[in-house]
């Protein structure tokens, strides 16, 4: 499945990608590169907002609260607003453009990889006041056999992803697979209604509660757990293209491919220890874009026109 609206440059297993022959393991790991495209010599910034707000609702309203607004666009794009906190005028790299990173992801979630959003994320952490904890997305994948996935996102906005920058990234994904971090994700999707109105088949639904449940051993999980890691980034080749070019998609693909091979071998170095982390799986997303302060300075803007209404 494939909607995006986006260019896809590589969608593959790391191993395809992976130069070092003695890292291991890299079978549990694949490697989605997106890019935008350009319109009268300049990046498509409007058709990148228009996707963060065709996606806003799935993670700023929950299940009941978008089934009430169903056919109200407008007014569901003022619901979803007020829901976020604008972390994005923070001063910090990390904290700008934080919740715009966790739309796109859900974007990303829903339209490529056809997942469900059992948990819209920015309306439970709002209604619990509980901005900065926990995973940035909650998805589950429902299988042809009934089978099952369960994707515990993460979304980073940066201005920058060289090699000093991923150790934070790692440790923030570390951090989301440590037992009790795992264990609160669970609880939430068991606790809130909309994974009872999000997935209709009983079977399968008591099959993921079970699986989910605080006294099942997270060693079960495990296996079926997906870990997407969105780095929407700044990137200087973009900034100085006008045009989508073969020349333009390759030196993305490149760069991508180098990043993909950097991360992968800090993640396993760091955290390559964990118990049974080569039966979780992980999906490094990769978005360059021109100008992090537009985007981020674009979207506050309307999120405060929304509110206002």
């Amino acid at each position: 499945m494939n909607d995006l609206k986006f260019e896809v440059l590589i969608d593959k297993s790391f191993a395809d990608i992976n130069t070092v022959p003695t890292l291991t393991p890299v079978n549990n790991k694949t490697v989605l590169s997106l890019i935008n495209d350009f319109e009268n010599g300049q990046w498509r910034y409007t058709k990148f907002q228009s996707f963060i707000w065709d996606n806003i609702v799935e993670t700023a309203l929950s299940k009941n609260e978008r089934e009430k607004l169903v056919n109200q666009d407008h007014s569901r794009l003022i619901a979803a607003a007020k829901n976020l906190r604008l972390t994005d005028e923070e001063k910090s790299d990390i904290g700008q453009g934080s919740e715009l990173a966790e739309i796109v992801l859900y974007g990303i979630m829903r339209h490529h990889y056809g997942a469900l959003s059992v948990v819209p994320k920015i309306f439970y952490k709002q209604n619990v006041q509980d901005n900065a904890k926990g995973a940035d997305s909650i998805h589950i994948i429902l299988e042809d056999n009934k089978d099952f996935s369960i994707w515990f996102g993460e979304a980073k906005f940066y201005n920058s992803i060289e090699n000093t920058r991923l150790d934070s990234i790692i440790e923030s994904v570390n951090n989301s697979l440590q037992i009790e971090k795992l264990k609160k994700e669970n609880s939430i999707i068991t606790n809130v209604s909309d994974i009872d109105l999000v997935i209709e088949d009983e079977e399968v639904r008591n099959q993921i509660k079970s699986i989910l449940r605080n006294e099942n051993s997270i060693d079960n999980l495990k296996p079926k757990l997906h870990i997407p890691i969105l780095l929407l980034h700044e990137c200087s080749m973009t900034k100085s293209c006008t045009e989508l070019t073969d020349s333009y998609r390759e030196s993305i693909i490149v760069y991508h491919k180098n990043r993909a091979q950097a991360y992968f071998s800090k993640q396993i170095s760091k955290i390559g220890s964990l118990h049974k982390y080569s039966d979780i799986t992980f999906h490094l997303i990769l978005f360059p874009v021109p100008d992090k302060k537009v985007i981020v300075d674009k979207f506050v803007s309307n999120v405060k026109y929304y509110q206002d209404q």
